[in-house]
């Protein structure tokens, strides 16, 4: 070991905050084994119990149609498209109860920056949603939610109120990438800047609505600019509290207008997960991307740093239209973690303990979402028509 790293780890273990310096360093630093345990020991300081935490929950891509078109999707259609669709409420509805069967509450609703759905839209069907189902609205996205205030003629503040009391409990930090304006005028030159992100995750805060943190990576981005990022989120950290969770995730490039970038390894994944434990002192949850790494590597990432497996999902569309392939229900979730030496504990959103099903319920309810979609994608095979947004990975 260096004495560099030796120093670090120093600060590390006698509780002092990292600079950003620190970072950098540990960035570009070779020895990933005693990087994972310096931050793996900061994991037990913070969760001293041989837990990880995970939530059913599923993902809602209500629309497709994005006039945003950033570099790095290859799920959006621009306004116009023939593929491009907006969920109706028969089909929001029967999506959000398969969450309900499987005993789950989470419902991730995001879409595209869609220029035909006005702030009515999402207070109606927000307030529908609530009306008919016990769940929580994990919804929208810091670019979604500019968008709407900025059509509305309304704050940010005004907007965000609005969608409070429609039914908004926590609002994802979907659309974070790198929180550098160089990057973003890059690989997505007609999105929101790093200070309207951070702003809208304030203005959340400031309202009540707790939201959590994000981080692609490994597109154009340089050590020095992912530095940048966690010193954002750790700045506003310290100003609010209101992050919940840190989930960074790798950039997948396959259909992609960036093609040409090379995959993240997972060494650089598993890193990247250290570095940030190490550096976000603040942030209690980190979560692991099973979706983009792959379940395995999610094991190992359990070691260095994290401390929560995720949602089920469900439906995946935005990771596999880029070439992502990865699907997992919960019982292989609950295998996987109890596989690596932890008990697996259901969460809800804002990371409070739930009380666990038997695993006979379990396995019952999610017997009977396997034997469902097996009959969805049966009838898609014979001609069916297809729900809109229901992907391969559902």
């Amino acid at each position: 070991m260096s004495d560099r790293f030796l120093e670090i780890a120093g600060k590390v273990r006698a509780r002092q905050r990292l600079d950003a310096k620190d970072a950098l360093f540990l960035f570009e630093y070779p020895d990933l084994p005693a990087l994972g345990a310096l931050a793996d020991m900061v994991r037990w300081r913070i969760h001293p119990e041989p837990v990880v935490t995970y939530v059913v929950g599923r993902n809602l891509n209500y629309t497709n149609v994005c006039w945003v078109r950033c570099k790095f999707c290859a799920f959006y259609r621009p306004p116009g498209d023939p593929e491009g669709y907006v969920l109706t409420r028969d089909q929001l509805g029967e999506k959000i109860q398969a969450l309900v069967d499987v005993g789950g509450r989470e419902v991730l609703f995001q879409g595209g920056v869609n220029p035909q759905l006005k702030l009515d839209y999402y207070l109606d069907t927000f307030r529908w949603i609530k009306t008919n189902w016990d769940v929580h609205l994990h919804a929208l996205s810091p670019v979604e939610a500019t968008y709407i205030a900025k059509i509305s003629g309304l704050s940010l503040e005004e907007t965000l109120s609005k969608l409070r009391d429609a039914g908004l409990d926590t609002l994802p930090g979907a659309g974070g990438e790198i929180l550098s304006d160089a990057v973003r005028k890059e690989i997505s030159p007609l999105k929101d800047t790093s200070d309207d992100w951070i702003e809208v995750m304030r203005t959340c805060h400031r309202i009540g609505v707790r939201t959590s943190a994000t981080m692609m990576y490994g597109s154009v981005e340089t050590p020095a600019q992912r530095v940048e990022h966690l010193a954002r989120v750790r700045d506003l950290q310290d100003e609010t509290g209101g992050f919940n969770s840190f989930i960074p995730w790798s950039f997948i490039p396959d259909q992609t207008e960036l093609s040409s970038v090379k995959r993240a390894s997972g060494f650089d994944y598993l890193r990247t997960n250290a570095v940030a434990r190490l550096f976000l002192d603040n942030v209690r949850n980190f979560q692991a991307s099973w979706v983009t790494q792959g379940p395995k590597v999610a094991q190992i990432a359990l070691r260095f740093g994290v401390n929560d497996f995720g949602s089920t999902v469900l439906e995946e569309n935005v990771v596999s239209a880029a070439g992502g392939t990865h699907t997992m229900d919960l019982p292989e979730m609950i295998r996987l973690i109890e596989d690596a030496g932890f008990a697996a504990i259901p969460r809800d959103t804002n990371y409070t303990l739930r009380p666990a099903p038997s695993r006979e319920e379990i396995d019952a309810r999610w017997g009977r979402h396997r034997a469902r979609t097996a009959a969805l994608a049966a009838a898609e095979a014979g001609g069916a028509p297809a729900l809109p947004g229901q992907g391969a990975t559902q």
